[in-house]
């Protein structure tokens, strides 16, 4: 029931040569962080669907050598193998297509008076499936009141790591919830948003 959520478009329009929208979230999260180990259970409740459909896709990519997993104890743990020549090409593809999904909520979970946080605009469209060209930036909507330094730099960190220009538009928590004659807002709730998880009750 659970990944009726989230629809698994064959051929995703951000990187049309991977076979769903998943195995590009999974891989962009897994072999950009290759320090870390991930759970089956952790890496279905990110992606929003079940433990059985992420095993299926992890499954494949042991298999396929791009990722490793261990067992301890009942958990099942994988992270990114860094020791064949597939790595460096293919995380350099995960992180200018799926890439802003994983880097871009894991430098906004930390940062005060974050209350949400969406992608909008081309990439927004492209993960959405809207066919066109790839995004040449990246447009980001940070709905709170976080400092607008520490939010510069995010942004130019995370450009680094994207090898591609991010833009950050702040608005408060009551412009975004209230009515609006903002052409700016109004263009962006009528367009693709993709929300970020910020691993935040109520988001």
């Amino acid at each position: 029931m659970q990944d009726m959520l989230r629809p698994m478009k064959v051929s995703p329009s951000l990187l049309p040569i991977l076979r769903s929208r998943l195995q590009g979230e999974l891989l962009a999260l897994v072999l950009l962080h290759p320090e870390r180990e991930y759970s089956i259970t952790e890496l279905a409740a990110d992606f929003g669907v079940t433990p059985t459909t992420v095993l299926r896709e992890v499954d494949r990519l042991v298999g396929g050598g791009i990722l490793t997993d261990r067992r301890v104890g009942r958990s099942r743990l994988v992270t990114a193998r860094t020791d064949t020549p597939l790595y460096r090409p293919l995380s350099d593809l995960m992180s200018v297509s799926f890439g802003p999904l994983p880097l871009l909520a894991e430098a906004l979970a930390g940062l005060e008076g974050v209350r949400h946080a969406y992608i909008y605009g081309s990439w927004a469209a492209r993960y959405n499936g809207e066919p066109g060209p790839p995004p040449a930036d990246v447009d980001v909507l940070v709905v709170g009141d976080p400092d607008p330094d520490a939010l510069f730099d995010i942004a130019e960190d995370v450009s680094r790591r994207l090898r591609r220009e991010v833009n950050m538009h702040r608005v408060t928590a009551e412009a975004w919830r209230g009515r609006t004659d903002d052409p700016f807002l109004t263009s962006v709730r009528e367009r693709p948003l993709v929300q970020l998880n910020l691993g935040q009750e109520g988001q």
